[in-house]
C-alpha cells in the first residue's frame, strides 16, 4: 500500500458548473440595459442556457482538446490527389457547432439581433476562443455580400442558418454555410491597396479567374470566401467558393498553416489562386468600400473577443483568490490582493460595457448611431484590445505559480490576449481611421459628443477628460504623430460616461478616479485604498448570483 506524506489542502476548486452569462453581472445588465422589454425573457434565457453550456466540465474539455489538438494540413490523398484540406480535432467541430446553432452567425434579421449575439460572443469566447475566426467571419460576410444583391439572396440564407454542416460539398446542398476572408498579402500586410493578385475577366459576366498569392487566409476550410484582387478598374471585391456548383473543387491550393503564438486550435493559412474561379461582389474597382462592412463587423468582434477573454481572465483570478488561503487569510481579503483584482474588475467592466453599446448601435440603424459606430469602434478597437494582453499577464500572476501552468488554463489566455490587437488592421491602422473618421465625417465626432455629453456633469473627473479631449480636438497640428494618444483618450472618456451613467457607483468611481482623474499609477492595484474596493471585487465574482 502506497504511503501518503501529506494531505493536499488549500487547492482551489476548478471554475466549472456556472453559468459563464449570468454569473457576469455587468454583461447580464448590460444586455437588459439594451434590450425591449418584450424581448426580454427569451434573450436572457437564451443566453443564460449558452451560458450553463460555456460553463460545464465537458464544454470546457472540448476547448483544452481543440487547443492541444491544432489543424493539420492535408495537400493530397493517399493515391496523390491534390486535396487541401484541413483536418480538426473532433472537439473543434462540436464547438463550431455549438457556436453555429447558439446564433453566433445569425444575428442579421433577428430582433435585437446584434446585441444577443455580442454578448454570446463574449460568453462562447470564454470556452476557446479559436472558433471565434469562422463564426467572427461568417457573420460579418453578410454587409458585404449585400453590395449584389442576387449573391446576397443564395448566400445570406447559408450564412445566417443556425446548423453547421463541416462536409465539402457545394454550397446550394448544404443547410448552413461559413465564409472565411483573404486579403493581405507578403508584400503589402495592411496595404490591401498594394495587392498583386490578378482577376481576369471571363466570358460569363461577374465571373473571373484569380491567380495571386495570399499571405493570411482566414478560416480556410470555409465554404466561400471574400477576396481583394486587381481587376482591370482596379481592386475588387470577390466570392471564391471552395466547392463549384458542379462538385469540382475550386483551385484553392493551401500551402501551409501558420504556427501561431495563440488562437492554435483554428486554421490560417498561405493560400494560392492559379486559375481560381470567382464571382465580383460590388462595382470593379471599389473593392475597399464593399469589404469595409465586413471588416467593420470583425473589429467589433475583435473588441467583444477582447472583452471576452478578460473577463474569463479576472473570473479566474477573483475565483482563485476568493479560495485560496495565505497569511492567515483568503487571498482576495487581503487589501493589496484586493486593489489588484478591483483594478482588473473595472478594465473588464468598461470593455463589456462599451462594446455592449456598440453592439446596441449596430441594431438600432439609425444615422445618429451608425456615426457614433464610425469613430467608436476603432477607438474601442485600439484601446479594448490593448488592455487584454496586460489584463491576461496579470491576472495569472494572482494565480502565482499556478497560473504559470498549463492545466490553469492561465497562459492559453495569455498567449490569445494580444491577437485581437493584430488582426483586423492593428494598432496604428485603428488610430489612423479615427483621424480618418474626424476629417471626413463630422458626423461621427458630433454623435461621439453627444454620446458622452449625457453623463456631463455627474463626476468632475470626467467633466476633466471631456474638456482636455475637446482641447486636442481643437488643435490638430501635428495629429497623426498623436493619432494613438487620441484613439486612447476618445475610448477612455467613452467608457467612463458609459460606466458613470449605468454602472454601480464604486466601478464608476474606482475607474474615473484612476483612468480619468489620474489618481492611479502604470500598474494593476494602484488603486486609491480609500475607493470601496470589496464590493467591486463582489461585483466581478463568478459564482455570484446577478439577480440576488
Amino acid at each position: 500500500m502506497a504511503g501518503s506524506t501529506h494531505l493536499v489542502t488549500n487547492q482551489v476548486p476548478p471554475l466549472v458548473g456556472y453559468d459563464v452569462f449570468s454569473a457576469d453581472r455587468a454583461l447580464a445588465a448590460a444586455v437588459e440595459r439594451h434590450l425591449e422589454p418584450e424581448l426580454r425573457e427569451e434573450v436572457l434565457g437564451e443566453l443564460s442556457a449558452l451560458g450553463r453550456t460555456s460553463g460545464s466540465a465537458q464544454v470546457q474539455e472540448w476547448g483544452a482538446q481543440a487547443n492541444e489538438n491544432p489543424p493539420r494540413l492535408r495537400t493530397h490523398d493517399r493515391y496523390g490527389h491534390r486535396i487541401d484540406e484541413v483536418e480538426f480535432h473532433p472537439a473543434w467541430h462540436r464547438l463550431l457547432g455549438k457556436g453555429v446553432s447558439a446564433g453566433l452567425t445569425a444575428a442579421w434579421g433577428r430582433p435585437a439581433g446584434h446585441l444577443r449575439r455580442a454578448a454570446a460572443f463574449v460568453v462562447w469566447t470564454q470556452v476557446e476562443a479559436g472558433n471565434g475566426c469562422p463564426l467572427s467571419m461568417t457573420h460579418a460576410a453578410v454587409p458585404a455580400l449585400r453590395a449584389d444583391p442576387d449573391l446576397a439572396a443564395e448566400w445570406e440564407p447559408r450564412l445566417t442558418s443556425m446548423i453547421y454542416d463541416r462536409e465539402l460539398r457545394p454550397a446550394h446542398l448544404k443547410a448552413g454555410a461559413l465564409f472565411g476572408m483573404a486579403m493581405t498579402e507578403k508584400q503589402g500586410g495592411s496595404d490591401v491597396r498594394a495587392n498583386t493578385t490578378v482577376a481576369r475577366p471571363l466570358a460569363e459576366a461577374g465571373t473571373y479567374e484569380l491567380t495571386g498569392h495570399k499571405w493570411f487566409c482566414s478560416a480556410p476550410m470555409s465554404d466561400g470566401f471574400l477576396v481583394l484582387a486587381q481587376a482591370p478598374e482596379g481592386l475588387t471585391c470577390f466570392l471564391v467558393p471552395r466547392v463549384l456548383p458542379d462538385g469540382t473543387r475550386n483551385v484553392f491550393r493551401l500551402q501551409r498553416l501558420k504556427d501561431k503564438l495563440g488562437n492554435r486550435s483554428n486554421a490560417s493559412a498561405e493560400v494560392e489562386f492559379d486559375g481560381t474561379w470567382a464571382r465580383r461582389v460590388g462595382e470593379e474597382g471599389r473593392g475597399v468600400r464593399t469589404i469595409i462592412e465586413m471588416v467593420a463587423a470583425t473589429r467589433l468582434d475583435c473588441v467583444l473577443g477582447s472583452a471576452g477573454l478578460m473577463r474569463q481572465a479576472v473570473a479566474q483570478a477573483v475565483h482563485h483568490c476568493t479560495h485560496r488561503e495565505a497569511f492567515g487569510g483568503k487571498l482576495a481579503d487581503k487589501p493589496l490582493m484586493r486593489n489588484v483584482l478591483a483594478d482588473l474588475a473595472i478594465e473588464s467592466e468598461a470593455a463589456t460595457t462599451l462594446a455592449l453599446r456598440l453592439a446596441a448601435a449596430c441594431d438600432d440603424g439609425g444615422e445618429q448611431e451608425r456615426a457614433l459606430l464610425r469613430i467608436a469602434v476603432p477607438a474601442a478597437k485600439y484601446w479594448v484590445t490593448k488592455r487584454c494582453p496586460a489584463v491576461a499577464v496579470e491576472a495569472a500572476e494572482c494565480l502565482g505559480g499556478n497560473g504559470y501552468v498549463e492545466e490553469s488554463g492561465m497562459p492559453r489566455l495569455v498567449r490569445e490576449s494580444p491577437l485581437n490587437s493584430i488582426w483586423e488592421g492593428a494598432g496604428n491602422v485603428q488610430a489612423l481611421d479615427v483621424l480618418r473618421a474626424l476629417r471626413r465625417e463630422p458626423g461621427a465626432l458630433d454623435a461621439y459628443l453627444r454620446e458622452v455629453g449625457q453623463a456631463r456633469g455627474a463626476d468632475h473627473r470626467l467633466d476633466g477628460a471631456i474638456k482636455n479631449l475637446l482641447t486636442e480636438l481643437a488643435d490638430l497640428g501635428g495629429v497623426e504623430g498623436r493619432a494613438r494618444r487620441l484613439a486612447e483618450r476618445l475610448a477612455l472618456v467613452l467608457q467612463g460616461s458609459l460606466l458613470v451613467r449605468f454602472a454601480p457607483p464604486e466601478v464608476a468611481d474606482a475607474f474615473c478616479a484612476a483612468r480619468l482623474g489620474g489618481d492611479g499609477g502604470a500598474a494593476f492595484g494602484t488603486l486609491p485604498h480609500t475607493l470601496d474596493l470589496a464590493s467591486v471585487v463582489e461585483r466581478a465574482r463568478p459564482e455570484h448570483d446577478p439577480a440576488s
